[in-house]
Protein backbone atom coordinates (compact mmCIF):
# COMPACT_ATOMS: atom_id res chain seq x y z
CA UNK A 1 0.00 0.00 0.00
CA UNK A 2 1.11 3.38 -0.81
CA UNK A 3 1.95 6.06 2.02
CA UNK A 4 0.98 9.15 -0.29
CA UNK A 5 -2.22 10.48 0.69
CA UNK A 6 -5.50 10.27 -2.25
CA UNK A 7 -6.18 13.70 -2.80
CA UNK A 8 -9.46 14.92 -1.50
CA UNK A 9 -12.47 14.95 -4.15
CA UNK A 10 -15.32 17.65 -4.29
CA UNK A 11 -18.91 17.91 -5.79
CA UNK A 12 -20.21 21.21 -7.19
CA UNK A 13 -23.37 21.25 -5.55
CA UNK A 14 -26.37 24.30 -5.97
CA UNK A 15 -29.85 25.34 -3.91
CA UNK A 16 -33.15 26.30 -4.76
CA UNK A 17 -31.08 29.94 -5.55
CA UNK A 18 -28.91 28.15 -7.70
CA UNK A 19 -26.02 29.40 -6.27
CA UNK A 20 -22.88 27.18 -6.28
CA UNK A 21 -20.47 25.63 -3.96
CA UNK A 22 -17.98 23.06 -3.57
CA UNK A 23 -18.48 20.14 -1.27
CA UNK A 24 -15.91 17.01 0.24
CA UNK A 25 -17.82 13.89 -1.80
CA UNK A 26 -16.88 11.68 1.38
CA UNK A 27 -19.68 14.05 3.23
CA UNK A 28 -22.95 13.69 2.75
CA UNK A 29 -24.77 16.72 0.84
CA UNK A 30 -26.31 19.18 3.21
CA UNK A 31 -29.66 19.80 3.52
CA UNK A 32 -30.98 22.54 0.70
CA UNK A 33 -28.24 21.52 -1.50
CA UNK A 34 -28.06 19.62 -4.70
CA UNK A 35 -25.23 17.55 -6.28
CA UNK A 36 -25.05 19.04 -9.93
CA UNK A 37 -23.03 16.35 -11.15
CA UNK A 38 -19.63 17.24 -11.53
CA UNK A 39 -17.02 16.00 -9.31
CA UNK A 40 -12.95 16.95 -9.46
CA UNK A 41 -10.35 17.90 -7.65
CA UNK A 42 -11.42 21.33 -5.74
CA UNK A 43 -9.71 23.72 -8.40
CA UNK A 44 -11.37 21.56 -10.99
CA UNK A 45 -14.70 22.11 -9.21
CA UNK A 46 -14.09 25.78 -8.87
CA UNK A 47 -13.53 26.08 -12.69
CA UNK A 48 -16.37 24.45 -13.46
CA UNK A 49 -18.66 26.85 -11.24
CA UNK A 50 -17.20 29.52 -12.94
CA UNK A 51 -18.45 28.60 -16.14
CA UNK A 52 -21.71 27.73 -15.05
CA UNK A 53 -23.05 30.41 -12.48
CA UNK A 54 -22.24 33.46 -14.43
CA UNK A 55 -24.75 35.44 -13.04
CA UNK A 56 -24.27 35.99 -8.98
CA UNK A 57 -27.54 37.05 -8.28
CA UNK A 58 -30.42 34.43 -6.17
CA UNK A 59 -32.71 33.30 -8.43
CA UNK A 60 -35.32 35.04 -6.49
CA UNK A 61 -33.37 38.27 -7.24
CA UNK A 62 -32.85 37.12 -11.16
CA UNK A 63 -36.88 36.55 -11.33
CA UNK A 64 -38.06 39.94 -10.05
CA UNK A 65 -35.99 41.58 -12.08
CA UNK A 66 -37.02 39.82 -15.14
CA UNK A 67 -33.48 38.19 -15.61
Amino acid sequence: MSTESIPPRYAVVHNDEEQYSTWPTDLPVPNGWYADGFTGSRQECLEHVGRVWTDLRPKTLRDLAGR
